[in-house]
């Protein structure tokens, strides 16, 4: 939904909001499919049905996005500080939540709950010997539940930090914000690209390079350059690189259009294929070719 929406396709939207609505359950979640314990991950779903629900001026389609805005202000599991947790049980944040829930919240108007998550899950999930991302946090128990540098995790904070920035919060209330994602997102970039391989792809644990070669972090990565570049964030001198990521992530799709080698659904453990990678290759390449009409 994301990926069509940012493309301004509408025709699509629409039709998958309406079944993300129609997926519902009692406390608001949204396109509900079997196991239902993910606190975050619905509300990637929201800023595409705030805006299906706008165009459209459908009933149902604003009632899901509000029971899903009040799931997520007021009756998802969060700390003391007010962070969300990942799971409706359990006590853990995933860098995947830095992309699923405060792009979201700022698009529906909230973007100092926005800010507070985006930079509580970032503080939590930065390992500052690596300049890189992990996986997991464990709030109650303190601890990383999985420490490891997962290439897509580091992925889903740099594409929610080009939402973020990407005029989702006002520069004349949030400039102190917008600067610091601003200065977290470069200092990412700049570490994790330390860890490109010449082929412009990345390990799926991105410092480890016993872990197999993966592509969906290439396509994320590039999106954020090119949309930093476009956004007036990032300068010209961060091309290069996306311009190589694009390229090996170009020569992964096949003739019908499959993303081969992303770290695979259902399991996320080995090469395949997933929604992720080919959301997100739509992303990149409709980045592209905004940036390159700007010029």
């Amino acid at each position: 939904m994301q990926a069509f929406l940012e493309m301004n396709r509408m025709d699509v939207v629409i039709p998958m909001a309406k079944e993300a609505a129609s997926r519902r359950v009692h406390d608001g979640r949204v396109a509900q499919i079997g196991a239902q314990d993910a606190a975050t991950d619905p509300c990637a779903a929201g800023e595409p049905l705030i805006e299906a629900a706008r165009m459209t001026h459908d009933h149902d389609l604003a009632d899901a996005a509000d029971g899903l805005l009040v799931w997520a202000l007021h009756n998802a599991p969060r700390n003391r500080s007010g962070i969300v947790y990942h799971f409706a049980s359990g006590t853990e944040f995933w860098a995947d939540s830095l992309y699923m829930l405060p792009p979201f919240l700022a698009a529906a108007g909230h973007p100092d709950e926005a800010l507070l998550n985006f930079l509580g899950y970032w503080d939590a999930l930065y390992d500052n010997e690596s300049g890189l991302i992990s996986h997991m946090w464990d709030d109650g128990r303190q601890c990383f539940s999985r420490k490891a540098h997962w290439g897509t995790g580091n992925g889903w904070a740099l594409a929610a930090a080009a939402r973020m920035l990407g005029g989702l919060l006002t520069r004349d209330r949030y400039a102190a914000g917008i600067a610091d994602i601003t200065d977290r997102a470069t200092t990412l970039l700049a570490d994790l690209l330390r860890h490109m391989r010449p082929d412009g792809l990345f390990h799926d644990i991105v410092d480890d390079p016993s872990t197999f070669t993966e592509t969906n972090l290439s396509q994320m990565t590039a999106y954020t350059i090119y949309r930093g570049i476009h956004d007036g964030w990032l300068s010209d001198d961060w091309m290069d690189a996306a311009d190589r990521m694009r390229t090996a992530a170009e020569h992964k799709v096949d003739e019908y259009g499959f993303v081969h080698d992303a770290c695979g659904a259902p399991g996320f453990d080995a090469p395949g294929f997933s929604p992720e990678a080919q959301a997100f290759h739509l992303m990149m390449e409709h980045a592209f070719r905004a940036l390159a009409a700007s010029r």
